[in-house]
């Protein structure tokens, strides 16, 4: 369905790791993958992965960290897929009533939370909860 809706040079970790950097340019990688519930390796891979193709830039901070932000090329990519991610949440959602879908986005929110410890790399407690 993602790659119906977005196409293939985007997969949905990276898209994810993205839209994180959209909402908080400057993260430290170790920030970014508990946010985005990944260990720091994939999230240093994806990282890497994502600066090779000019959508990041990774900088340097003091103790070896890394900040990311999304370069102008990946800001434009990111807003090339959002209409096709707004239109595949909707054709998710469309057949529930508007009250199923209140039901259905707290009851996976529950699952999230439920089982957020046997994850590899749980979510904080905070973003668990929302």
């Amino acid at each position: 369905m993602f790659l119906d809706a977005v196409g293939r040079d985007v997969t949905p970790v990276q898209y994810a790791v993205m839209r994180m950097l959209q909402e908080r340019p400057g993260i430290d990688q170790v920030t970014l993958a508990r946010e985005v519930a990944l260990d720091t390796s994939t999230t240093a891979d994806i990282a890497a992965r994502l600066e090779a193709k000019g959508w990041v830039e990774r900088r340097l901070l003091p103790r070896r960290q890394r900040s990311l932000v999304l370069t102008d090329e990946g800001q434009a990519v990111l807003a090339r897929l959002i209409p096709g991610i707004r239109q595949l949440n909707s054709s998710i959602l469309e057949p529930l009533s508007p009250d199923e879908r209140v039901q259905f986005m707290a009851l996976l929110r529950k699952f999230v939370r439920l089982n957020n410890a046997q994850s590899r790399a749980p979510l904080q407690a905070a973003r668990a909860e929302d």
